[in-house]
């Protein structure tokens, strides 16, 4: 089995859910009793979204290209990122990193197409959701995303750093990232949401996707199970 090594921290909420998420895609997979081997790098949330805000993109690479080092030098055969925001360097990283990275964005677009669905919502943090990695990686496969309009893009990213990363899951933000779901499939013709951002599946459930008509595509969960293959590869 290969060893995957996890760069975790960003935010911490999301890595314990990536940590629970392994063990149990691998049991679902492997069911013999075992558990698996991987190694989770915890890094510096702050550090790293100070660098994004300030658009300081190459030394956000350099920052998490030295800790992806760490993993590899610690025996991971691969690496993910388990967050969103920092594919925004992604391609920069895979260049320079000594083992091969698997994308959540390139793993979302796979799910998608599989399921069918070429136009798409995404939620995230402003940065996600406007700096085009996501809409690079899905229009190379000829499928379009949609995003909120700016004043729904600034609260999902004031909601997602000032609740979502702290632990902070409040039923009246829930309310109004459904009701922007809903005017997207209604107004936009959405035939999904990408939930963008790896703590938005810790509000957004399946029962949610009911409610807003729409199916979620949960990065963490399809980023996980793209892991856990790649573990038994």
């Amino acid at each position: 089995m290969k060893t995957a090594g996890i760069i975790g921290g960003l935010g911490p909420e999301s890595t314990v859910e990536y940590y629970r998420s392994i063990i149990a895609s691998y049991r679902e997979r492997m069911p013999d009793g075992s558990y698996p081997s991987f190694i989770v790098n915890s890094v510096n949330m702050t550090k790293a979204l100070a660098l994004v805000t300030a658009g300081e993109l190459t030394a956000l690479a350099d920052y998490l290209a030295g800790e992806i080092e760490k993993l590899a030098r610690a025996g991971a055969d691969f690496a993910a990122l388990s967050a969103n925001t920092p594919h925004i360097v992604f391609d920069d990283l895979r260049s320079r990193s000594p083992v091969p990275l698997l994308s959540i964005v390139e793993a979302t677009r796979d799910a998608a197409r599989e399921s069918g669905l070429d136009r798409l919502a995404l939620f995230g943090t402003r940065f996600t959701m406007r700096a085009g990695f996501y809409q690079d990686t899905f229009s190379r496969a000829r499928m379009t995303l949609v995003l909120p309009d700016e004043a729904e893009q600034e609260y999902i990213h004031e909601k997602y750093l000032g609740e979502f990363v702290k632990g902070i899951f409040l039923p009246e933000t829930r309310g109004r990232l459904l009701a922007i779901a809903g005017r997207l499939k209604e107004q936009e013709n959405v035939q999904g949401l990408i939930l963008g951002g790896t703590e938005l599946p810790l509000i957004l459930r399946e029962p949610d996707a009911k409610e807003a008509g729409i199916p979620f595509l949960d990065t963490t969960q399809i980023h996980v199970k793209a892991i856990v293959t790649q573990m038994l590869s």
